[in-house]
């Protein structure tokens, strides 16, 4: 047999091979798994995007503005006022601190 002979005859076998997996898939019960084929999704063809309309859109605005404003309203409620201590406390502390000092350093 000539070697030319012999890769036909391979590659006319390696055919009849892939079209009876093809037929046996096709005919399997059970789903795939994974990613389907690219002939498959190109059939399917692309995914449109859907547009919203404009009154739509203005909706959407005014309802998260809404939703945002009563979270920012919460939020000022939530919060406390600052505490400021007068000059007469923090110098009565400032005097106490000291005194604590001179101890420890007395102790030393």
């Amino acid at each position: 047999m000539n070697l030319q002979q012999i890769v036909a005859e391979l590659q006319a076998q390696r055919d009849r091979l892939d079209i009876a997996i093809i037929a046996m898939s096709a005919v399997s019960n059970q789903p795939r798994r994974g990613r389907p084929p690219k002939a498959i999704q190109k059939a399917a063809g692309p995914k449109r995007r859907r547009r919203m309309s404009a009154a739509a859109r203005r909706k959407l605005s005014r309802l998260l503005k809404h939703r945002w404003a009563q979270g920012k309203m919460k939020r000022a409620k939530a919060s406390k006022p600052v505490r400021r201590m007068s000059r007469a406390a923090r110098k009565k502390i400032a005097a106490a601190q000291r005194a604590r000092w001179a101890k420890v350093r007395a102790q030393q």
